[in-house]
């Protein structure tokens, strides 16, 4: 069994609503051998390494029902199996997660297993580690037959617990957990944006970033003040609010003299560390005074060291956020109870069985540890590891109440006295931290530190929450909601406006054309597109960018108030949405195109795929009434409403919905035109004639009328007034600069030339309609090309699609040839317009994009139409603009092989243009010759 290819998906997907892991894999052999056949030895092998997996329901529901399916006499196959066991493994570190699915790809053997995760190198990992554990629990026939099966170094136990600390090192941590949790709760999108702890909540210019529990609004010099335990000390001691006597030292002499000034006994901690790092307590001489100075430089970052005076007491940490204390915890440091039976290890190991606890943050509790500090303090009391304490007795194993240590805590909020939490409240509000930990030492909370004593020993920016989110005992606090209804109030949005569009053709067109509206409407706009990321109008980024990475850009940015997001076929299939909604999404159209592709072979699939969008969305779902495959995404969809697109204003269904109260855009005929229409609520609202919207070319170019429709449909469902969406649509045309490769005209020449992006076979019929529809007085001279990674198939249609349209076609390749000979494209294009009674003298084959351009350029004529489906928009467009035909003259072509001096251009091409020649008479079929072979 092997791993044959990967997909990590981040967002909505064909598989999912939210993130997942998708291999392919190959079962080999083991598909004649599900886990009956297998054997008992197995089954009960797999359930003691992962115990977890009795907690599994599958497909009963229930509790137990995976193992059940694994005992059933036909067994279970090993697919489903790696399914489970990725999932549990996942589970055994602390990561939550519960789907997944097995289904075959239709071929012997191989199988789609997906499964969720929450961290990609965390789920990635636990496939590989669960893969690892089936293949060394196989019974030795088995291993025998399988290549690569058996491990001999594999060690479960060891290969578990470096999973769940590499795990731990890459999952969030409890505090910052906690908040992500309770953000979502609140129906609030968070991006983390670095492997650490710094997230954010919301998106564009909604957006709030916490760093653990340190939130964007926390001042820096609140943080600086608490980290600086001196001016902290000084601060509140001038307030009046109760701290210990404070020294600070430089070495282990002036320590010692500080100690006995102070009186014993005293602490000593760093004056910069934090988690009770290097902190010594209740020393009572010199030489422990000078061991706790040597233990706190080890974890200081400066040359200063605290020496206080000693208070007695509980630790208590108290929660101060946005200015209320929320919750108080009494930390109680890791320890042992004596029975009379068991040594201190022994005690260890049986405290270390509580469910609650794990290894590191795994779960609620740490798991307890005999380290050298629980060593020193065992010999201090003149004990070892092998002592048996009597019934009864207390040993504390640290120093410290912390619970990364393997700490207690004991929820005491609601008794804490008025006077302390007043108490903590001016602490936190006197350093100025909007989330805030004091920790106090106080005999009994419950009493005011008026009467019986008590001190303040620090106060902690960015405070832990595990304590007081999962107390050893008590109620668990919500103090990470406190936080997030702090950052974000009632009536305070998080998200922003995001319109996501997909379809065959007309993505771009359509995303430039919606963001053009709402940039004129006064929104700044992120959007998404195979041109690249655009901001405000600017180009951020520059490439195709229709993935999940690109649409993180546009909600991430702090600028950004409205989103438009351009979703592609690849991206989806490859990765997902990358963000869990869209406020309203579009569909425009589905066509062939890519298909053969990632595992797409129909029209019908790709559907599938492009479903993703609309399925996402949560409140209008726009849809082409004209395509098949669009009108069934309806029935997907769960909004608020569906939003009708027809160029057909008869189409019987999109009257049956306009009769129903639903929304609808119709394209209605009248006198002088056609009017773009909106129908809402039985209202009839016309919006534009679609002859003076620029990018329609008076009408003609009828696939930007449809975008234009759809455009102005997804601009309404987001409330943009009428005046509003017209001005937009009016003032958008199909220049090079507001849509580079989409439909840009050029008429500086005695011709018209039309650039277009077009690599399929429905965008070549949009175009070739196109071009039956202008007032051509010449000729109509295309030059074209798919894409190398097309079926022949494909090829063949766009053939088909262009033949009788034009009077000359040039066959060119694009760039990046795909895996396609230098020629192959062409020569496939033009065998399949003579198969469509194109004539051969009107067919031209010029394989670089450059030359093939340039000679459709100069073949051109006053009055003539030349249409160029350019693969590099950039080059092709400055091609158009620079060509001079008076230059034409002088015009060489390219340096030939075997040829000493330059030749004419014009000679390379007979007088009827049929074909393109060299000096010598011979067909060409390069443009840049001084590559040929």
């Amino acid at each position: 069994m092997k791993i044959v290819s990967t997909n990590v998906f981040v967002g909505p997907n064909i598989w999912s609503g939210f993130p997942v892991i998708r291999h392919v894999i190959d079962l080999g052999i083991l598909e004649s051998w599900p886990s009956a056949k297998i054997g008992s030895e197995f089954v009960e092998g797999l359930i003691f390494a992962l115990p977890g997996l009795a907690s599994h329901g599958c497909s009963y529901g229930e509790a137990g029902g995976f193992l059940r399916r694994l005992r059933e006499d036909d067994g279970t196959w090993m697919g489903h199996i790696l399914e489970h066991c990725a999932i549990e493994v996942q589970n055994v570190a602390g990561t939550d997660v519960s789907f997944g699915r097995t289904r075959g790809t239709g071929e012997l053997g191989k199988y789609n297993m997906v499964y969720a995760y929450r961290q990609r190198e965390v789920g990635l990992a636990a496939g590989e580690l669960a893969l690892r554990l089936l293949m060394y629990l196989l019974p030795q026939s088995l291993q025998d037959q399988v290549e690569h099966a058996f491990d001999p170094a594999f060690d479960w136990q060891t290969e578990l617990r470096d999973f769940v600390l590499d795990a731990q090192s890459k999952e969030l941590g409890p505090s910052t957990g906690s908040l992500v949790k309770a953000a979502q709760e609140r129906d609030i999108p968070w991006i983390r944006l670095n492997e650490g702890s710094l997230v954010q909540f919301g998106y564009g210019k909604n957006q709030r970033r916490i760093q653990a529990t340190i939130t964007s609004e926390t001042r820096h010099i609140a943080v600086e003040i608490s980290c600086d335990k001196e001016d902290t000390h000084n601060l509140l001691n001038d307030l009046g609010l109760p701290v210990p006597q404070q020294r600070i030292v430089y070495s282990a002499n002036e320590a010692i003299e500080a100690a006995r000034m102070m009186g014993f006994p005293v602490v000593v901690k760093p004056l910069d560390a934090n988690h009770g790092r290097g902190v010594s307590i209740n020393l009572n001489k010199d030489e422990e005074v000078e061991a706790g100075f040597a233990e706190a430089k080890e974890h200081s970052k400066s040359s200063a060291i605290l020496v206080e005076s000693f208070v007695t007491g509980f630790d208590h940490r108290m929660l101060v956020v946005n200015n209320k204390l929320i919750a108080v915890a009494k930390r109680v440091p890791g320890h042992v109870v004596g029975d009379g039976k068991h040594t201190i290890t022994e005690l260890v190991d049986i405290v270390n069985q509580d469910p609650r606890r794990g290894i590191g943050h795994q779960k609620v509790l740490t798991n307890l540890e005999i380290d050298n500090q629980a060593k020193r303090l065992i010999a201090d009391a003149g004990h070892t590891t092998d002592t048996v304490l009597p019934i009864g007795v207390t040993f504390y194993l640290r120093t410290t109440a912390n619970l990364s240590t393997g700490g207690t805590a004991i929820d005491l909020t609601d008794v804490a006295h008025p006077d302390n939490r007043e108490m903590a409240e001016r602490a936190i509000i006197a350093v100025g931290l909007d989330v805030g930990g004091v920790d106090f030492l106080i005999d009994d909370i419950t009493k005011s530190y008026k009467d019986i004593g008590g001190a303040i020993v620090e106060v902690n920016a960015a405070p832990g929450f595990r304590m007081h989110v999962a107390p050893s005992e008590g109620l668990p606090r919500d103090v990470a909601g406190k936080v997030i209804d702090m950052l974000f109030p009632l009536g305070r949005q998080s998200r922003i406006p995001i319109a996501t569009i997909t379809g065959t053709n007309g993505k771009t067109t359509t995303s430039r054309m919606l963001g053009h509206i709402m940039k004129t409407s006064g929104k700044i706009v992120g959007m998404t597109s195979t041109d690249g990321v655009y901001v405000d109008g600017k180009l951020s980024v520059k490439g195709d960018m229709t993935g999940p990475k690109s649409a993180l850009m546009v909600l991430r940015d702090p600028a950004v108030d409205f989103a438009v997001m351009e979703a592609a076929r690849g991206g989806l299939a490859r990765s997902g949405l990358g963000y869990r909604h869209s406020d309203v999404a579009a569909c425009l159209n589905v066509t062939a195109d890519h298909l053969g592709m990632s595992g797409i072979e129909t029209v019908e699939q790709l559907a599938v795929v492009k479903r993703v969008v609309i399925e996402s969305a949560t409140n209008t779902a726009v849809l082409n009434a004209d395509d098949i495959e669009c009108l069934k995404m309806a029935d997907y969809a769960d909004v608020e409403s569906i939003f009708y697109v027809t160029i057909d204003p008869g189409h019987t269904l999109v009257k049956e919905h306009i009769k129903a109260g639903g929304k609808a855009i119709v394209l209605e005929q009248g006198m002088s035109g056609d009017m773009l229409t909106i129908y809402d609520k039985g209202l009839h609202l016309p919006v534009l004639w679609s002859h003076l919207i620029p990018a329609t070319l008076e009408g003609k170019a009828v696939h930007n009328v449809q975008n234009a429709m759809f455009a102005a449909a997804m601009a309404y469902s987001f409330g943009v007034d009428l005046d509003n969406i017209r001005n937009g649509l009016r003032t958008f045309d199909t220049s090079y600069f507001q849509a580079p490769g989409r439909m840009n005209v050029f008429d500086e020449h005695p011709f018209k030339v039309i650039l277009d992006y077009g690599h399929n076979p429905a965008a070549l019929a949009a175009m070739a309609g196109l071009a039956d529809r202008l007032d051509v007085q010449g000729r109509r001279i295309v030059v074209v090309s798919m894409p190398g990674d097309r079926r022949d198939l494909d090829v063949a249609d766009a053939a088909h699609i262009l033949a009788g349209h034009f009077d000359h076609y040039i066959c060119k390749a694009d760039d990046d040839r795909r895996s396609r000979g230098y020629d192959e494209i062409p020569q496939l294009l033009k065998s399949q317009f003579l198969k469509n009674g194109v004539p051969d003298n009107q067919i031209f084959i010029i394989p670089n994009e450059e030359d093939a351009v340039a000679a459709g350029l100069k073949m051109a004529e006053l009055g003539d139409l030349v249409m160029i489906f350019g693969d590099n928009s950039q080059r092709c467009w400055k091609q158009i603009t620079s060509f001079n035909m008076q230059d034409q003259n002088t015009h060489v072509a390219p340096t030939l092989i075997g040829v000493e001096a330059p030749v004419p251009f014009e000679e390379m091409i007979d007088s009827d243009l049929s074909m393109v020649r060299d000096a010598r008479g011979v067909r060409l079929a390069r443009g840049h010759f001084e590559e040929a072979d």
